[in-house]
């Protein structure tokens, strides 16, 4: 499964989203209301079992919840 897919699902089942369409343009930090800062760290922490990776605080950055599109770069580069 792609990465853009599996960070969807990521955000579907953190933040309970059920079906909703997400594209890489859809906005995420300051659009989403279920995105707070416990959302985040609960998200990373599904991100980090999904992908096998380890996010370190000093990594995390707004820029990379921007965007469905930002997070998702953010993961691949991790995977590299």
């Amino acid at each position: 499964m792609p990465v853009l897919d599996q960070v969807c699902l990521a955000l579907r089942h953190t933040l309970g989203l059920g079906n909703i369409q997400l594209k890489p343009e859809t906005a995420l930090l300051g659009s989403v209301p279920e995105l707070d800062s416990m959302a985040v760290v609960q998200l990373i922490a599904d991100l980090e079992q999904r992908f096998s990776i380890q996010v370190h605080d000093d990594e995390i950055s707004a820029s990379h919840f921007a965007t469905v599109g930002t997070l998702t770069s953010f993961v691949q580069g991790k995977l590299t």
